[in-house]
């Protein structure tokens, strides 16, 4: 599955783009934001990460910047639709941050969400990770008042606090796709 958004595409990963993921999220500060990915980060992880047989409804992307020179990774962003409540996760390479990429990512994923019948999303994120909750707000996630120990194992597999968050898709289809005007027009 393909999406294009205004700015960006998002497509399955590549076995060829190991080395693109390897150098975006090589860096403990990405890392440590993210529950399933080890630090430190090999470029073998890498290889399992993008050459991996999933469910059809186990959605990856590569976040690219299309019509940039290679049309570069920048980053990635997923949700399990094989889950009953799929968690949505993403993360962006700290060259890239501030630019709005995730929020527009995100509302890019919300449409395929929507277009498979998915009701509703959960995500979270770490306590000392506040700018994800706020690209999940933009994006019309609410908070659902939990915050519990979540396995992180770019931390060494330690317990670390993570506020959750869920979305009813039904009930902010038009959120979603002004979120995703918006995202054209201003940068998160």
């Amino acid at each position: 599955m393909f999406i294009r958004t205004q700015r960006l595409f998002l497509r399955p990963p590549f076995p060829e783009d190991w080395r693109e993921i390897y150098r975006g999220i090589n860096d403990a500060g990405v890392v440590r934001m993210l529950a399933r990915a080890p630090w430190p980060y090999g470029p073998e992880d890498a290889q399992a990460f993008c050459g991996a047989l999933r469910d059809p409804l186990d959605l990856q992307f590569a976040i690219t910047l299309p019509g940039v020179e290679g049309s570069p990774i920048i980053g990635a962003i997923g949700m399990d639709c094989t889950a009953a409540v799929p968690d949505v996760g993403y993360w962006i390479g700290r060259g890239h941050r501030g630019k709005g990429y995730a929020s527009e990512a995100l509302a890019g994923v919300l449409e395929i969400a929507r277009t498979l019948g998915v009701q509703r999303l959960s995500a979270g994120h770490y306590l000392d990770n506040p700018a994800s909750g706020a690209v999940l707000k933009k994006a019309g996630f609410v908070e659902t008042g939990e915050v519990r120990p979540t396995h992180a194992l770019g931390r060494g597999g330690q317990l670390v606090l993570s506020r959750r968050y869920g979305l009813e898709l039904g009930q902010v289809e038009s959120v979603g796709r002004s979120n995703m005007a918006q995202d054209s027009r201003k940068p998160a």
